[in-house]
C-alpha cells in the first residue's frame, strides 16, 4: 500500500489552485478554491472573524493533496446556518468548553455539497480519521461538518460520526421568463401579499 500523508495547509491560498480543484472539482463553487480564497482574501475568515482557515489535506503518494476538507477552527456558531448554541450552552453548564470546535463547511452558504473533496475516494477515510486527529490534538471540542452531500453521509456514518438530520426549501424555476410570470401561477391573495412585501422593502 502507497503511503499517505496528512497536514494542515495555512489557509486555502496556501494550496495551488489547481491542486485544491483537482480535489474539489467545479460542480460546485462554495468548496472551490475561488470562493474561499476569496473569503480569506477579503478577511472575511481569518484574523478577528471567528473562522480560523485549517484546510486538512491528506497527500498522496505523488506527494499532491488526494483529498481536501474546507475546515476552520471556530469561535463561535455564527455563519454556519446551524443553530447549536443550545450545545454550546449544555457542553459549557457540564463544566467543558465547546469552542473552539472544527467546523468542516463552506463558510456563510446553507448549500449542501461535499465536504470531503477527493481527487482519490479510496482516502476517505484516511480525510476523516485526519480530522479527528486535528480536532484531539489541537484541543478542539468537537468536529462538525455541515451540509454535507448526500453520498457523504454513509462514510462519515461508518467513521462513527453522528448524523444531523435537517430540512431545506429549494425553490425551482419551472420556466419562468420573468418574476411576474412566477406570479402569474399564484392565486391573487398571494400575488398581492408579495407585491405589497416587496413595495415595502424597496
Amino acid at each position: 500500500m502507497n503511503a499517505v500523508t496528512a497536514r494542515i495547509a495555512q489557509g486555502v491560498t496556501s494550496i495551488a489552485a489547481a491542486d485544491w480543484e483537482a480535489c474539489s472539482g467545479t460542480a460546485n463553487p462554495f468548496v472551490g478554491h475561488a470562493f474561499l480564497s476569496a473569503l480569506e482574501a477579503s478577511k472575511s475568515v481569518g484574523g478577528r472573524s471567528g473562522w480560523q482557515a485549517l484546510p486538512v489535506v491528506v497527500d498522496g503518494p505523488d506527494g499532491k493533496p488526494a483529498g481536501i476538507a474546507p475546515a476552520y477552527a471556530k469561535s463561535h456558531s455564527q455563519g454556519e446556518y446551524v443553530f447549536d448554541q443550545g450545545w454550546a450552552d449544555a457542553w459549557e453548564r457540564a463544566g467543558g468548553q465547546y469552542y473552539p470546535k472544527l467546523q468542516i463547511a463552506a463558510p456563510f452558504s446553507p448549500v449542501p455539497g461535499p465536504r470531503l473533496l477527493l481527487r482519490d475516494p479510496d482516502q476517505a477515510p484516511a480525510l476523516i480519521a485526519a480530522l479527528e486527529a486535528v480536532t484531539d490534538q489541537s484541543g478542539l471540542s468537537s468536529a462538525h461538518a455541515t451540509f454535507i452531500d448526500p453520498d457523504e453521509v454513509a462514510l462519515f456514518e461508518a467513521a462513527g460520526w453522528l448524523i444531523r438530520q435537517g430540512t431545506q426549501f429549494h425553490w425551482k424555476n419551472d420556466g419562468y421568463a420573468s418574476f411576474d410570470d412566477f406570479l402569474a401561477v399564484l392565486a391573487s391573495r398571494k400575488r398581492k401579499a408579495i407585491r405589497k412585501e416587496r413595495a415595502a422593502a424597496v
